[in-house]
């Protein structure tokens, strides 16, 4: 089932912090441009991108999937954000700002997840939300 991932507000978000990622960066030091630079780019472009990807796939299990590769971008990027920070690249007062956006987009990919997620026989996020699994469903084996 394709989905219309324009209207889906967590590509939004991806989206926009990808052109913030590149306004930060580009004061970056030139010596970066091949390590730290090129990485934070490539990690946050990732998250949009899997958005996307994984909307164009059929099964709730292959869009699961494809989130689950958005959202290890994004904190990918917590790291790098804080290695900016510890080496000087940005201020305290951007890592904050831009880490309060990351910080929301984590938590709506998360969000969104769970609620793809409750679409499959798969228990992930149902076990950490804390709810029961539906006895109705199929359930399968760690072995599968």
């Amino acid at each position: 089932m394709a989905r219309f991932y324009k209207n889906m507000e967590i590509y939004n978000l991806g989206y926009n912090f990808v052109l913030d990622i590149y306004s930060i960066t580009k004061e970056f030091p030139e010596i970066e441009n091949n390590n730290l630079t090129w990485q934070m780019r490539r990690a946050a472009v990732s998250i949009p991108i899997n958005i996307v990807e994984g909307a164009t796939r059929h099964s709730e299990k292959a869009f699961l999937n494809f989130l689950t590769y958005s959202y290890g971008s994004a904190k990918e990027l917590e790291v790098l954000l804080s290695l900016s920070r510890d080496l000087g690249y940005i201020n305290e007062k951007e890592y904050s700002c831009i880490s309060k956006k990351l910080d929301e987009l984590l938590a709506k990919v998360f969000q969104f997840m769970g609620k793809i997620e409750k679409k499959t026989p798969y228990g992930f996020f149902r076990k950490f939300a804390g709810e029961k699994k539906d006895p109705s469903r199929p359930q399968k084996s760690p072995m599968e």
